[in-house]
């Protein structure tokens, strides 16, 4: 039963990564260039795994989550500022984003199966948002989440394993071919699924999550929801790759419904609605358990989740998403844009997370070993190798000048992830 529980408590993590985003990266990949883009959603759940096991560790051997233990870290001077700058802000910009992506998506999605004005449906979503975070603490909300989480999979796997896709495609697709980073199709798409995917406020609510948890238990549960999330967004880019055209939420649902019948196009609406509503608690949630655990500790009631300096918080970030969802504003491009900034913004709090990883005289024996060391060191090139790649194709293009072969760019920037994290591995002695 407690692994049950550990289960449903941990697909918080793949709730806040199913989303209207994970739906639009994973079907425009799917549409764009078909099955190519699979190895970056297998990077993408093994990158997951390796850090929200790193972030349920560090929570369980400090018993903080990963902002108290960054507040620590860098209690004053020139680090504290930049670690509130370079990670606060971020993860706050990065969650506000989400949120907007999450709310205009959930709207988009309900719009194919709800005759109702768009205001009004955005509205509701945003106010159920709302109910559920002044419902409950994060462990509650969480496990309501796995429901909407279950609903939506089941669905889009029974609608992936229908097309009856074509084997050879898919295993070829699991192999990446440098070739990506001459297409900036290929390249927004994977550094998109990356970004949906490897969220980085999730290290903070996972952190949260494990709190009271033994390591096995945390590992399985964590283990199983990851696993999960990615066989979804494999199953979403299967559907993706039978758009004639260029994805949107009414090309896909017509597909749906071409293939599978009318109740395929209202299903799939349900299912995006399902996935707006436990993205837009999850963001928000992630954001104010943030800043909790940067500005203030853990006695001060202000702070609490019922306190109100935590619900400003998540009430901030609910909005902005909510101004995005009232606003003129077409989905697709705004999702998009959220998974690159967010993507591009990975390799920053990983490089943190392992340097508290190393750290002996906050860890202990928990600290990390050389064999997360390489998982994490992986995580980190690849990372900086997708950010840095998307950074100097954008300044290419804005400033005219051509950039180096990809056998020669990419592996040079994965070499510098690789240096950068070999340099934060240094162990801090106990």
């Amino acid at each position: 039963m407690r692994r049950i529980g550990s289960i449903l408590l941990w697909s918080a993590i793949a709730a806040a990564f199913i989303g209207p985003g994970t739906v639009t990266a994973a079907a425009s990949a799917g549409a764009s260039v078909g099955p190519a883009l699979l190895w970056a959603i297998l990077f993408s759940g093994i990158a997951t795994f390796t850090l929200q096991e790193f972030a349920g560790r560090l929570a369980i051997g400090t018993g903080d989550d990963l902002a108290s233990v960054l507040r620590r870290r860098y209690p004053d001077g020139f680090a504290r500022v930049a670690t509130l700058l370079l990670v606060g802000v971020a993860i706050l910009l990065g969650c506000a984003a989400y949120e907007a992506g999450n709310i205009l998506g959930g709207a988009a999605g309900a719009l194919l199966a709800i005759d109702l004005p768009k205001p009004a449906v955005t509205l509701i979503l945003a106010l159920a948002a709302a109910l559920l975070l002044l419902a409950g603490s994060p462990q509650g909300v969480a496990r309501l989440m796995a429901v909407f989480v279950g609903l939506m999979g089941a669905g889009f796997l029974a609608v992936a394993i229908s097309l009856a896709p074509a084997v050879g495609p898919l295993v070829a697709g699991l192999v990446p071919t440098p070739g990506f980073a001459d297409d900036p199709a290929a390249l927004l798409g994977v550094l998109a699924l990356v970004g949906t995917t490897v969220v980085p406020y999730n290290f903070f609510l996972g952190a949260a999550l494990a709190r009271g948890q033994g390591l096995g238990e945390m590992r399985f549960g964590l283990a199983i929801s990851v696993g999960i999330g990615v066989l979804i967004t494999a199953a979403i880019l299967v559907v993706g790759t039978a758009l004639a055209g260029e994805f949107s939420f009414e090309a896909l649902g017509d597909t749906l419904a071409d293939r599978l019948g009318g109740w395929a196009r209202t299903g799939f609406g349900i299912g995006l609605l399902a996935a707006g509503i436990s993205s837009a608690v999850t963001a928000p949630l992630a954001a104010a358990l943030t800043a909790r655990g940067l500005f203030a500790s853990a006695e001060d009631q202000r702070w609490q989740a019922g306190g109100w300096r935590f619900r400003a918080v998540w009430g901030a970030v609910l909005l902005i998403g909510l101004g995005f969802g009232l606003a003129d504003i077409k989905p697709t491009p705004a999702i998009l844009a959220a998974q690159a900034f967010n993507g591009a913004l990975l390799p920053l709090v990983a490089l943190f997370l392992l340097a508290a990883m190393n750290d002996e005289a906050l860890l202990g024996d928990a600290a990390n070993g050389p064999l997360a060391n390489g998982f994490g060191l992986l995580v980190v090139g690849v990372a900086t190798m997708l950010g840095l790649t998307a950074v100097a194709r954008a300044a290419s293009t804005a400033l005219g000048f051509s950039l180096p072969d990809p056998g020669l760019m990419l592996p040079a920037f994965a070499v510098l992830g690789v240096l950068l994290g070999r340099a934060v591995t240094r162990r801090t002695p106990g």
